[in-house]
Parts: structure tokens; sequence; C-alpha cells
């Protein structure tokens, strides 16, 4: 085409939206989303010993740590502006039984990880689980009898696990079994402690997914655990279920709530968060983790993008902050780009 051709080609267009993103100066004035340091959890694996690090081999770069070097590891996390860490054990088999006993020892790895960490580190948060696999030597959330789970003993043992946790200087305890009228029994014991200032952030929406397999080798359940989980967790298939599980939880003294598996459910974190306009948190799972690096290393796809991209998506969808295994080479990367 001629010069006279291509000039007679353009368009009488007013708007021309591409106008703002002609350049990196322009497209960070009108950007809509931001993610920062501080929208960010680190969750974190502890176990016995010390000097102790191993690597998860489901997880690539992802490992399981003796709690001196998890304090470390913590205290680096909140140098780059993580303002918390979810703590989660792979507790001893031997010590596993079927009333999840060693959940109620204030000497457990999460009470000795969490005082720890608090000495270490005292301005993060500490987030700690309240659910019963990681004791239990069946592999499942709650007590088990036969084939069922019992909803209001476990709820009961769940009470006691979060008073030790708290006595222990959790920050936020975060239930994840998903039995029935947990929030209210844990608010009431934490508050006839003395624990009123204690946070509870409800896995109000958690998932029976396919994409926890990963984490399940991570805390040592994979082997234990009998059956599934879907008697308790929610269908992937439901989403005004979401509603109804973060009503009640809220109701009963949630502080704030979750949605578990995170990118899968993109739709579900933003009706929450569109709905109650509380605290709304997404964990983006192990296996959600674990394909990126799988991808990335393959040469698939460009790791850091495709990471900071899934992280600004929850933001997009209305999410106060992600529970990400990325969290601490995520935040690098915001410090280093400021």
């Amino acid at each position: 085409m001629t010069d006279r051709e291509i000039s007679s080609t353009r368009l009488p267009l007013v708007q021309r939206p591409r106008r703002n993103r002609k350049s990196d100066w322009s497209r960070r004035l009108v950007r809509e989303t931001t993610l920062d340091a501080s929208d960010l959890i680190w969750p974190i694996f502890v176990i016995e010993g010390e000097g102790r690090r191993e690597p998860v081999s489901s997880m690539p770069g992802v490992f399981r740590q003796s709690i001196d070097l998890a304090a470390q590891a913590v205290a680096e996390a909140a140098a780059l502006g993580v303002p918390a860490v979810a703590l989660f054990p792979n507790t001893d088999p031997k010590l596993r039984d079927e009333k999840a006993s060693v959940a109620l020892d204030p000497n457990n790895l999460v009470c000795r990880a969490c005082r720890a960490i608090k000495e270490t580190a005292p301005d993060i948060g500490v987030i700690t689980d309240v659910a019963l696999d990681p004791y239990t030597s069946h592999g499942h959330d709650g007590l088990l009898s036969g084939d069922e789970i019992l909803n209001d003993e476990t709820v009961a043992v769940l009470a006691a696990q979060a008073v030790t946790q708290a006595r222990a200087g959790a920050d936020i305890i975060a239930p994840s079994d998903m039995m029935d009228g947990r929030v209210g029994a844990i608010r009431s014991a934490l508050d006839a402690e003395g624990f009123q200032n204690v946070q509870i952030m409800s896995y109000a929406a958690k998932y029976a997914s396919a994409f926890y397999g990963p984490f399940r080798d991570a805390i040592g359940t994979n082997k234990t655990l009998r059956g599934d989980k879907r008697a308790y967790q929610m269908d992937p298939a439901n989403t005004d279920e979401a509603l109804r599980e973060v009503a009640l939880d809220l109701e009963q003294g949630a502080d704030m709530v979750m949605v578990k598996p995170g990118m899968p459910y993109l739709d579900i974190v933003h009706r929450i968060a569109e709905t109650f306009h509380t605290p709304t948190f997404a964990y983006q799972v192990s296996g959600e983790y674990a394909m990126i690096m799988a991808a990335g290393q393959n040469g698939w796809l460009d790791e850091e993008r495709a990471m900071m991209e899934s992280l600004l998506a929850f933001k997009r969808a209305g999410a106060a902050g992600v529970l990400t295994y990325f969290a601490p080479r995520a935040a690098e990367l915001l410090r280093d780009a400021k």
C-alpha cells in the first residue's frame, strides 16, 4: 500500500483506549488494581528437629523446616513486608491417633513454632490452622466413627485446640475443618478464656478439591487419609452454598472469611466480596502453585509473570489478600520494582 492509501484507512475515532496503554507510566497511572507485599500471607510447613530443611517434592521451591529455620525465614519475610504467616505441621506419624490427642498439646509443633516466631519476629501476624487432619491417624479433619465424621464431638475438640493455640501466641485462628457451628464454638471458647482480641479467619468456603494433593504430601496425610472429604468439604458445583456458609460464619463471629482453592474459584471470591463487604481472602493452594512452577520449569510459560498475574487476579476479583507459597518471592519482586 502507498502512504496515501495507508493514510486514508485511518478511522474517525474519538475514543482510542490504546492511548492509555502506550507507555509504562501511563499504564501505571490508570491501573485499577494493585498488588502489594501487604496483600500476601505465607503458608509454611514445620517439622521436628533443628537445622532441618526438607524439600516438598511436589512443590518445587517449598520446604518443610524445623522451627529454628522457620522462625528465621519468617523474620526475612517480615523484612520484605509480608504481614502474616500461616503455620502447618508435619506431625510425627507415631504421635497421630484416632482422637488427634496431640492437637491439644501446648508443646506440639504448631505451639512451639508460634512461640518461636513471636520471639524472632514479634511484629508479624501468626495464623494457626484449626483442624484435626495433621494429628489424626486416619487423615480426616474431624473425629471418625465408622465411616462417619462426627460433627458436634469434633467441634468440642476444635474449640479446645483454638484456645491452646491462642495461649501459644496465635494472632488469628483459622478453622479449616468445615464442621457445622465451629466458628461460634471457637469464638465462645476464646472469649471465655480472655482471648477476645484473637481474630478468626474462617475457611468459610472450602471445596472438596483435587488441587490439595501436594499440600497433603507436605503435611504427611496423603498416605493416612481414608476415603475422601466430600462429606464435609463443599461440592465444587455450588456457589449459592458458599454464600450461606459465609453468612453463617459471620453471624457466629468470624472476622474474616476465606475461599479455598483460589484461581478455579475466583467467581466465588467475587460473589462473597460483593455480597458481604467483609475481608475476604483466597488461598492459592498447593496444586495451583505446583502447576505454575512445573510449567515454568518446562519453559511453557514465563514463571515470574504467571506468578504475579495470578496474584493480581485475586485482588481484581475482590480479595483483601492471598495465602500463597509465592509470598516471599513475590514480595521481593514488588520491592525491587519500586
